[in-house]
C-alpha cells in the first residue's frame, strides 16, 4: 500500500501542476484526495489521482460549459 502513496510534489508532476496547487487545493476542499499521515505528512494515492483525472475528461469544450463545470 505505501508503495502507491505520493508525495505532493510527485502528485502534483504527474497531473502537470504545481506542488503549489495542490496545497492551496487542500486548503480550498481538496477536489483531489490526500492522506494526511501524522500531523504533518501529506501523501496522495495513485488511484486517487487516475480517478480524478478520469473524472475529467471530456469529449468537446461545449460539454464542459454545459455540465455547469466551468465558471466565469
Amino acid at each position: 500500500m505505501t508503495r502507491n502513496l505520493l508525495t505532493t510534489k510527485e502528485a502534483a508532476d504527474q497531473l502537470g501542476v504545481s506542488a503549489a496547487y495542490l496545497e492551496r487545493d487542500r486548503w480550498a476542499g481538496a477536489k483531489v484526495p490526500f492522506v494526511r499521515i501524522g500531523k504533518r505528512a501529506i501523501r496522495y494515492r495513485q488511484e486517487d489521482l487516475d480517478r480524478f483525472v478520469a473524472s475529467r475528461v471530456h469529449s468537446s469544450t461545449s460539454s464542459y460549459y454545459t455540465q455547469g463545470i466551468a465558471t466565469a
